[in-house]
């Protein structure tokens, strides 16, 4: 773990803010990304295949072929579901050295698998909504079991997983976080060493 001092504190407000600049200016692109991603997963267990999700801005309209034509579309903002990517940033920007291979690479590795729970989590997020918010064809299609599900996991992203899984990532893919305390005592050591042979 990182020592808890101002130079990681200053670093960790740096890749924060820079973290906010890239989500906010990138996020439109982004959504359409996850919002591809999450209606091929969706489609991949419907037979037959009819939901269509439709990115616009920050929001994506849920709309399925076998609504009522007249029927309002049901929308939800994409943003909401993505923005632990800036405390996945911020977190490894704490790392005593956040520019090395090692960090660099774990962070990539890191946004790319969070790129794919943003995509599961849109997809459950529009489950949640089939089961429980569009009133009697809800009751229709889907039995109690279904609705708790969906909804138990939309609320367990929303309040817990998506701030779990940033840690998690962090944790798991985290450069070294003590790598120049270790080289100056080795090099000591290497140092103590010559002097006690001469």
């Amino acid at each position: 773990m990182p020592r808890l001092d101002w130079q990681t504190i200053l670093r960790g407000l740096a890749g924060f803010i820079a973290a906010v600049v890239i989500w906010t200016a990138l996020s439109p692109l982004y959504d359409q990304l996850v919002v591809a991603g999450a209606e091929a997963a969706l489609r991949t267990f419907e037979n037959p295949k009819v939901t269509r999700l439709e990115a616009s801005d920050t929001n994506v309209t849920v709309n399925r072929t076998d609504f009522d034509p007249r029927s309002p579309r049901p929308g939800l903002p994409v943003i909401d579901l993505t923005f632990n990517w800036v405390l996945l940033a911020a977190l490894f920007a704490i790392n005593a050295r956040p520019f090395s291979d090692r960090n660099i690479i774990g962070f990539v590795i890191a946004s790319a698998i969070m790129c794919v729970t943003h995509m599961l989590a849109l997809a459950a997020e529009i489950q949640s909504i089939y089961v429980l918010r569009l009133g009697m064809w809800s009751r229709l299609h889907y039995g109690e079991l279904a609705r708790n599900f969906w909804g138990a996991t939309n609320h367990a992203y929303r309040f817990v997983l998506m701030f779990a899984i940033a840690f998690a990532l962090w944790w798991v893919f985290r450069g070294p976080a003590t790598a120049p305390e270790k080289k100056i005592s080795r090099s000591a050591r290497k140092a103590s060493r010559r002097r006690a042979r001469s």
